[in-house]
This record gives structure tokens, C-alpha cells and sequence, in this order.
């Protein structure tokens, strides 16, 4: 594996399993494991995981993913059972009425699963409004709930008819 791909690995490891709200941090649980890079650097893989920073519920900020899975198909990173687990996004429920779709998501998934949503650039979803655990979903006109159920699984593990 190289040298990238290694970092990029361990950098997703240390977000996902830790409440990291600066660089410093995670440099210095980076060089824990070893990997010794710039805050540049650092930045620049930040930036190349799309991660954010989101508020938690005791008022600090933490670095999230969008997507787990995407990191590991786009950056070469092995398949493991933590990724698997990882890669529902945070993802709770979902309910429509009318043209709304209200999803519940794990505190701080919200951010990362509403650009997914907006990245999927489909004529059939006007917008999104993230908060921390809440994604409002604007449908256009006419849209079937199971219409944006089913554009919605491909990035969520939802079940279609």
C-alpha cells in the first residue's frame, strides 16, 4: 500500500472513531501511529475527503466524513468490516409528507448526507437543509414518495419496493 493510501487510512480511521475538532490533533494522533506530514498536507487530505466540521451535542466541534464508502472506493482504502458498518452514513429514518422528505441521522451525519443527496444532482430533488441530526428534503412537484425513495438509495441503505 503506499504511503498516501496509508495515511489516507489511518486519517479516516482517527475520524471516525474520534471527536478531533482541530489539525493539531490529529497530527499528533497521526505521528501516535507513525505518520509524520504538514499541516498542508494534512489540509489537503482533509479537503480531499470532503470532511466538515460539525457541532456535537456538548457545544465542541468534530471533523466528519460524508461518506465513509466513498473514501474507500475513490482513495484505494482496503474493505473491511468497519467500513461496512461505516458506510450506512449515520443514516436513521426517513418519512415524507407531501413534497418533504424529513430524514433523522446520527449527530453530525446530517451536513455530510445532505451534499450527497445535493451531488446527486437529480431533477426530481429541489434542495436540501441540513441541521445536525435532521436532512429536510424539498421533492419537486408531482415526485412519488417511492420515486425519491428509490433516487435516495443509491446513496442510503433504504429498501425499495
Amino acid at each position: 500500500m503506499s504511503r498516501k493510501n496509508e495515511r489516507i487510512e489511518h486519517l479516516v480511521e482517527i475520524i471516525k472513531n474520534n471527536n478531533v475538532g482541530s489539525q493539531e490533533e490529529i497530527l499528533k494522533m497521526l505521528a501516535e501511529k507513525g505518520i509524520f506530514v504538514t499541516q498542508a498536507t494534512l489540509s489537503r487530505d482533509l479537503k480531499m475527503l470532503k470532511t466538515t466540521k460539525v457541532p456535537l451535542d456538548h457545544g465542541a466541534y468534530a471533523y466528519m466524513l460524508p461518506d465513509a464508502s466513498t473514501a474507500r472506493v475513490n482513495f484505494g482504502l482496503k474493505k473491511t468490516t468497519e467500513f461496512a458498518r461505516h458506510a450506512s452514513n449515520g443514516f436513521i429514518s426517513l418519512e415524507f409528507s407531501n413534497n418533504i422528505g424529513v430524514m433523522l441521522t446520527r449527530n453530525g451525519y446530517a451536513s455530510g448526507i445532505a451534499y450527497d443527496i445535493d451531488m446527486l444532482n437529480a431533477p426530481e430533488i429541489v434542495g436540501t437543509i441540513a441541521g445536525a441530526n435532521t436532512v429536510f428534503i424539498v421533492l419537486r412537484e408531482g415526485v412519488t414518495h417511492d420515486k425519491a425513495t428509490e433516487l435516495l438509495s443509491m446513496i442510503l441503505p433504504l429498501k425499495t419496493h
